[in-house]
């Protein structure tokens, strides 16, 4: 009787994090947030249970509730983000950090998480009036925006592959325009590591129009460093 007792609080245990998992993943998706009923709605949950949910993620702060009541992603996955390929990331620091200030656009790295990009870093200009707000957590499909495309750029040639990836395995970098954030232009580099499958790529964000000639050799020089400094 106790161990049939302890084996269903264990499965009520799994379920309530899968559920938690859940509701950071689809915040992940959704840069403006979302209120308590839509996630609900999002992820077949009872509100009362959604609610909860967002509460106990609330207190650990890994989201936050908005003045407009909309959750978003929290700063505490930061501090989780901080502790994942600590040695990629300070090897990227100082480049994001250059390529801010030099280029005045939001720079960022980005890595492989299955079929999807994931933003693990970013770095704000510091000196402009305005630049694009790039959330660490994001997630968007691997095959889209530069930093996705640049990661599969820096793979072998794949079958089906979409031509913006081909093209930029040819150029070394990788550029879009509104592919996740309308007006938004991006352009990456994948960052390679001897002996391993590309996972991540250096670039930055503006709103506008990037002038590839000046950027790229600045982009491709940063994902260079990294590279060095992994070896």
């Amino acid at each position: 009787m106790l161990e049939s007792q302890a084996s269903a609080a264990r499965g009520e245990t799994v379920q309530t994090l899968d559920r938690g998992l859940r509701v950071l993943e689809l915040l992940a998706k959704e840069p403006e947030g979302l209120l308590s009923q839509e996630v609900a709605s999002r992820l077949a949950l009872h509100r009362t249970v959604a609610y909860r949910l967002l509460n106990t993620l609330l207190e650990h702060r890994l989201i936050q509730r908005m003045d407009d009541g909309r959750y978003r992603l929290g700063m505490g996955l930061i501090s989780l983000a901080r502790s994942v390929q600590p040695q990629l990331q300070s090897a990227a620091v100082p480049e994001l950090t250059r390529l801010a200030e030099e280029l005045g656009a939001t720079a960022h790295l980005t890595v492989a998480d299955g079929s999807e990009a994931v933003v693990l870093t970013t770095i704000e200009p510091s000196r402009t009036h305005m630049h694009v707000v790039y959330r660490t957590g994001f997630r968007h499909p691997l095959d889209q925006a530069a930093s996705g495309i640049a990661i599969l750029a820096g793979r072998e040639a794949q079958s089906g592959e979409r031509t913006q990836v081909t093209r930029a395995r040819q150029k070394g970098y990788a550029v879009s325009r509104s592919e996740i954030q309308q007006g938004a232009s991006g352009i990456a580099a994948p960052i390679h590591v001897m002996g391993r499958p590309v996972e991540a790529s250096i670039g930055i964000i503006i709103l506008g129009d990037i002038d590839e000639d000046i950027v790229f050799p600045h982009i491709i020089a940063a994902a260079h460093a990294i590279s060095l400094q992994l070896h």
